[in-house]
């Protein structure tokens, strides 16, 4: 499963709507359980741990997408 299908999945939007620039707050309609669910479910389906300042700058999918690139 790939990153946008899984944001899509757990906010219930289409996953056309899962673009790059795309804020997960803002645009998707993520609070903030939301956004510790999904890096909780990034780092179970990468294998990685993602530090809590980290994940406080994964805010669009295209930061999510880049840092699962460089750290999964």
């Amino acid at each position: 499963m790939n990153i946008e299908t899984l944001i899509a999945e757990h906010l219930g939007v289409d996953v056309a709507e899962v673009t790059d620039e795309k804020s997960l707050i803002e645009d998707l309609g993520a609070d903030s359980l939301h956004t510790v669910e999904l890096i909780i479910q990034f780092e179970s389906h990468y294998d990685i741990e993602i530090s809590d300042e980290d994940a406080e700058t994964l805010t669009t999918v295209g930061s999510i997408k880049e840092y699962i690139k460089n750290y999964a």
